[in-house]
């Protein structure tokens, strides 16, 4: 009990099975020492300041008379309804406006009185005066059937709200699966697409090493090419190293032997000019010379026709060498 109310022994109230706490000026009700007195089947809370009842209060299921008369309520527990036993209940003189929807579930209530309180109209108007015994009757009955009504109508839009609530469920479900649906499609269609970003990259990056095998083959085929017509090259040129190195020679040995004939004759002209022009022709020398000068002649006239040969087969080899140099420049 709260330290604010006045400190008494629940037993001293008790009294058969009614407890009395009517006077007390309590601004509180003590319900964990009320719930140890479960005989005590009528409380009398009556003629006090209570303004409100906890919701531990419903947890006195045994009650079966209640007196909350005179006081300053403003309101009762939201679970007033798990009181099933109680069958009278008066609430005269109190500040009540409503009573809670589970208020239908006093199935048990015969006795009820509300007047003296500022009641919605319409309660009010089911209640009634509430002035004897036969109306606070009548106010139970009544009262319970138009709670009764409120409970389905509010049942009727807790289950109109729950099925609002599953269908915006549903359709946030729907939503989210869709939603879901969307992001996979876009994960797969991004993947199918970095996929063939892939690929094409690959059949790029091979065809770009076919491009460069294939450059460098015909590289090689051109260098090989090259190559090969380098050492033609280098053959032919030998060869015509070779003639023309091998006609150089024999080129060399005519010039040089027809020099020395040149100057064979014009020795030997000088000598006989020599021997017959001055007193030397009288010497053994010139007379010899001119003794072989004369044998000479005489040879050298039956020889003419041999000699008209020689110089033919001469100038026909002649001929021959020239005509081969010149293929061979060509």
């Amino acid at each position: 009990m709260s330290k604010s109310n006045k400190v008494f022994n629940l037993k001293d109230k008790l009294n058969d099975k009614e407890m009395d706490l009517s006077l007390c000026n309590l601004t509180e009700v003590p319900v964990k020492e009320l719930a140890l007195f479960t005989k005590a089947t009528f409380l009398d809370l009556s003629c006090n300041n209570i303004t409100s009842l906890p919701p531990e209060f419903c947890n006195l299921t045994h009650l079966v008379k209640l007196d909350l008369s005179k006081n300053q309520l403003t309101c009762l527990p939201d679970d007033i309804g798990n009181l099933t036993s109680l069958q009278h209940l008066d609430l005269y003189n109190n500040k009540l406006i409503t009573l809670p929807v589970s208020f239908s579930q006093l199935r048990s209530l015969k006795w009820l009185d509300l007047k003296d309180n500022p009641l919605d109209a319409e309660l009010a108007k089911v209640a009634g005066d509430c002035l004897d015994e036969k109306q606070c009757k009548q106010c139970a009955t009544k009262v319970l059937k138009y709670m009764q009504v409120l409970q389905e109508e509010a049942d009727l839009a807790r289950e109109k709200r729950l099925l609002r609530e599953k269908e915006l469920e549903r359709k946030r479900e729907a939503k989210k699966r869709e939603r879901e649906a969307r992001e996979k499609e876009a994960r797969k269609r991004e993947k199918a697409e970095e996929k063939e970003k892939r690929r094409k990259e690959y059949n790029a990056q091979v065809a770009a090493a076919a491009a460069v095998q294939e450059q460098q083959q015909q590289q090689k085929k051109k260098n090989e090419e090259k190559k090969s017509k380098k050492k033609n090259g280098h053959a032919t040129a030998g060869k015509k190293t070779v003639a023309v190195s091998a006609s150089k020679p024999c080129r060399s040995a005519l010039v040089l032997l027809f020099e020395l004939f040149l100057l064979l004759l014009l020795g030997m002209a000088i000598l006989i000019a020599t021997c017959r022009l001055t007193e030397l022709r009288r010497e053994d020398v010139c007379v010899a010379l001119d003794a072989a000068l004369d044998r000479g002649l005489t040879w050298a006239r039956e020889q003419e026709i041999i000699v008209r040969r020689l110089l033919g087969n001469l100038s026909a080899a002649v001929k021959d060498f020239v005509e081969s140099m010149q293929m061979s420049k060509s």
